[in-house]
């Protein structure tokens, strides 16, 4: 199965239009989005997606009520942590925030999380597959990226949006 990842959009629309894009050339079968759209401006766009589009609010969500209301059309938006079984099996935990794992006593074979604004995959002391998809919006450091992941091979590859 084929997933994109992203995170932290805060609202830039061209970025988040070009991450649907890519996911949509890329035929993603799952989206998820780990936090941080902001406000409610950032959901059109997400309706372009071929797939479906599993998130969670981040941390400086702006309008919750209104953001809800318009993944009504688009997809799943719920608090963190998110826990999600892919078509394969994989057992899928998604986050805003890398600390909410604490909390977390379920098994799950990959994290997904945000917040950082910075791009890492990487495994923790047990194995599991945490990554970071960076910041979409690209505000903070100047790099917007996603991420492209196969489940069979476990194999994720940050993807930078803009050259």
């Amino acid at each position: 199965m084929r997933i994109g990842m992203f995170a932290d959009s805060h609202d830039h629309l061209e970025n988040i239009r070009r991450a649907v894009e890519r996911f949509n050339d890329e035929k993603v079968e799952l989206v998820l989005f780990a936090g941080d759209l902001v406000s409610t401006i950032a959901v059109p766009p997400l309706r372009k997606l071929h797939a479906p589009l599993v998130a969670c609010f981040g941390d400086n969500e702006g309008n919750k009520v209104g953001l809800s209301a318009g993944f009504a059309v688009v997809g799943q938006l719920s608090e963190p942590p998110v826990r999600l079984v892919a078509d394969d099996g994989l057992r899928i935990v998604l986050t805003h925030m890398k600390r909410q794992l604490r909390d977390i006593h379920e098994e799950y074979d990959i994290a997904v999380f945000g917040h950082s604004h910075k791009p890492r995959i990487e495994r923790d002391a047990v194995g599991r597959l945490l990554i970071n998809p960076g910041e979409t919006g690209g505000w903070t450091f100047g790099r917007s990226t996603i991420v492209l992941f196969e489940t069979a091979a476990q194999r994720a590859e940050i993807v930078d949006l803009c050259p």
